[in-house]
């Protein structure tokens, strides 16, 4: 009996990992896989090189798997630090955003992260770095570019 194989040059392993990175929760499948691998007494070096992995991830998966059992197989629910703002709070930088800086005492004539992280520390209370705060104005609609100015030519 002959070993099956797939003859497709733009199916590789490369591809394929890289394909579970963009599907949601695929790498839980290939934990699963890496398990069996492992219970069927494959060493973890050469789970670690199928799949492309550290060392340390596939021990921190066992090491995981040996504490819970199957549930060491799903990760934990990863909490972040919680947002500073507010539906109010966002309303009110969108109603802003659509008025000039001036009017709330920043000598700039447009808005930029610069000025948005400004007017945030100064009427809310929140320190955000500019790149956060230009992340905010493309997020409520806004560009960043300077506008520019054409002439109409006339024509014959």
């Amino acid at each position: 009996m002959t070993a099956l194989t797939i003859k497709y040059s733009e199916i590789t392993r490369k591809a394929l990992l890289m394909m579970a990175e963009e599907i949601r929760r695929a790498w839980i499948g290939i934990r699963i896989v890496a398990c069996l691998f492992l219970s069927s007494g494959w060493k973890s070096t050469h789970v670690e090189e199928l799949f492309g992995l550290t060392r340390w991830s596939v021990v921190k998966w066992i090491s995981k798997v040996k504490m819970k059992g199957l549930e060491g197989i799903e990760d934990g629910v990863r909490t972040g630090r919680p947002s500073q703002f507010d539906n109010a709070m966002e309303k009110g930088l969108d109603k802003a955003l659509s008025k000039s800086p001036k009017e709330f005492g920043i000598q700039r004539v447009r808005w930029d992260g610069v000025v948005v992280a400004e007017y945030l520390k100064r009427f809310h209370g929140i320190e955000i770095h500019m790149r956060q705060a230009q992340r905010w104005i493309r997020n409520l609609g806004y560009s960043l570019r300077q506008p520019t100015y054409r002439y109409v030519q006339a024509t014959k």
